[in-house]
């Protein structure tokens, strides 16, 4: 965890946290989603596909998940926040909506939105890599050979 002030051109390692090797860590090795930061924690995927939540002062693992993403090398979860609640596509090409807390994950709800193509990876099924993209009270997302757009509005049952 590295610490850049507003102010200066500077930085200043807060802590680090590693484990035996690459599968084995003992923190967060985010290879392809981003993280959140939430409220002094951070959640984010592990290279192995740990859904996880770390005490950002400490790097200390608080807890960890398999629901989320799929146990796998480079495994991936992209993830955008609204107010108390998170959007989360991962490579299986599916759109949950969550809660995340130190006390862990809350998955609301949960539902396919596009297949996973194997162009990148077709030794486990596929995946989709690409972030989604959030507008008009819609989600948009892809895999290699097309987009799809879906509706988030609530009103429009």
């Amino acid at each position: 965890m590295i610490r850049t002030p507003k102010e200066s051109l500077t930085s200043e390692v807060l802590w680090r946290v590693v484990g035996p090797d690459e599968q084995q860590t003992k923190s967060l090795h985010a290879m392809i989603g981003c993280c959140i930061s939430q409220q002094g924690f951070i959640y984010g995927a592990d290279s192995y596909g740990q859904f996880r939540c770390l005490n950002a002062k400490t790097g200390e693992r608080i807890w960890e998940d398999l629901t989320a993403v799929p146990r796998a090398r480079w495994a991936t979860i992209h993830m955008v926040r609204q107010a108390d609640r998170v959007w989360m596509f991962n490579e299986r090409g599916e759109l949950l909506l969550a809660k995340l807390s130190p006390t862990g994950l809350t998955i609301l709800d949960r539902c396919p939105l596009i297949e996973p193509t194997r162009d990148q990876l077709g030794q486990r099924g596929g995946v989709c890599w690409s972030h989604p993209a959030f507008a008009e009270k819609s989600v948009f997302a892809r895999n290699d050979k097309r987009l799809v757009r879906a509706s988030l509005d609530a009103s429009k049952k």
